[in-house]
């Protein structure tokens, strides 16, 4: 007889959630669930990102991330004063964008004419904190009336100053990982199962190494070829950038975080119908300061893995004495710990020519047996092969419709 699960509470997509409204009378309101992000869903809410010092390198990730792609706001400025005057665009990609690396708030916010209606802490430090003089920096654009994003581990709302300053300023703060109560969260079902179409992960080698940029552009180009694919997203730079279902699963307590991925992928299903789920992921199976890969590939059972890595890397981010792993052992270790293949490699192409990139393309599909790409600089026409080759009842659907 087949197993009978219970069902867990139905997740519900992002946009359907209404986000809280902070009073005078209940401060404590201001604080947002994780599943309702409180985001603003109108497309054309302007922001400024703050990555001082850190934008187009690792720490970085989620102003990178914005600057490439955002669903939720319009990026007016970066505000890093080690690279004010440049390009955003030609700095991260070669590729100008028109929108201006400023040196400070106050430039940032002439740049800008008018007040932005966000300020979006746009770094990932591995404290997770405010420094002293961020914390004024925050506190200076809630004065000039901008809603503050911040995907810290540190709860602004928690903060008697910084929810002192929502009500005096009329502004809103969106913890991006703050969860729900547990008594919200789920536990993990077996509903997995029914999620009938592909799944697929964007596992890495590393933290910081492009699984988010990787899978965004593998789901564009899937939807763009015709397969309807939808992205969980599974860290606050997703969240933030706008993904529909999801969650911060590094700030979810670690009895739910197999459920709540399980749930945000039901969701995601039975919400969209999609012919495929992506699923981004977060630091790396092999990496010992970080879990959630775990959590991803036993909460998500993905079918497929996608495995990012970056030859040019010599050791882990943030991490001198940890040397890289090769895509070799971290394949093998994920298909031993999961149920599942990785497909295909993409890589990051960081300290390395363009050269280099095509010499490591044709060395590790040799290798590894398995198509090879880099998601930025070759066509994204590579990446819907790479899937296809792996579920190639895709590929028969579409000619099916034609």
């Amino acid at each position: 007889m087949p197993t009978i699960y219970p069902s867990p509470p139905q997740a519900r997509p992002y946009s359907q959630q209404a986000p809280p409204i902070a009073t005078a009378h209940s401060p404590a309101t201001v604080i947002p669930p994780i599943d309702s992000l409180a985001i603003p869903s109108n497309p054309v809410t302007t922001a400024i990102v703050y990555c001082e010092g850190n934008f187009a390198t690792p720490d970085g990730k989620t102003a990178n991330g914005l600057v490439r792609h955002s669903e939720k706001y319009k990026i007016l400025s970066v505000i890093d004063s080690k690279k004010a005057g440049l390009d955003a665009g030609s700095v991260l990609d070669d590729q100008p964008n028109a929108i201006p690396i400023c040196r400070d708030l106050e430039d940032s916010l002439a740049q800008a004419g008018d007040i932005p209606d966000t300020f979006i802490y746009g770094m990932a430090p591995a404290s997770g904190m405010l420094s002293p003089h961020e914390r004024g920096l925050v506190l200076e654009a809630m004065v000039h009336g901008m809603n503050i994003v911040n995907g810290l581990h540190e709860f602004l709302n928690e903060d008697p100053v910084f929810a002192a300053a929502c009500i005096a300023n009329n502004v809103t703060i969106f913890d991006v990982r703050k969860p729900r109560a547990k008594k919200d969260l789920h536990m993990f079902s077996g509903r997995i199962a029914e999620v009938s179409c592909p799944r697929i992960a964007v596992l890495g080698t590393d933290g910081a190494i492009g699984k988010r940029t990787t899978a965004t552009i593998l789901t564009r180009a899937l939807n763009d070829c015709g397969v309807k694919t939808v992205l969980v997203g599974t860290g606050q730079t997703g969240l933030i950038q706008g993904a529909r279902y999801g969650i911060a699963l590094d700030a979810i307590p670690s009895q739910f975080c197999s459920g709540e991925m399980e749930a945000s992928i039901v969701a995601a299903f039975e919400g969209e119908q999609p012919d495929v789920i992506i699923i981004e992921g977060q630091g790396a199976l092999s990496h010992p300061a970080y879990l959630s890969s775990s959590f991803i590939l036993r909460g998500g059972c993905p079918d497929g893995v996608v495995l990012q890595h970056a030859p040019g890397r010599s050791h882990r981010c943030d991490f001198e004495d940890m040397v890289m792993p090769t895509p070799a052992s971290e394949i093998n270790l994920i298909q031993t710990f999961a149920q599942t293949k990785v497909i295909g490699l993409t890589i990051n192409h960081e300290n390395m020519t363009d050269e280099q990139v095509g010499e490591a393309i044709t060395r590790y599909e040799h290798e590894l047996g398995i198509p090879a790409t880099d998601a930025l600089t070759r066509s994204p026409e590579r990446l819907v092969e790479m899937v296809f080759a792996a579920f190639p009842a895709l590929k028969e659907k579409l000619a099916d419709c034609a």
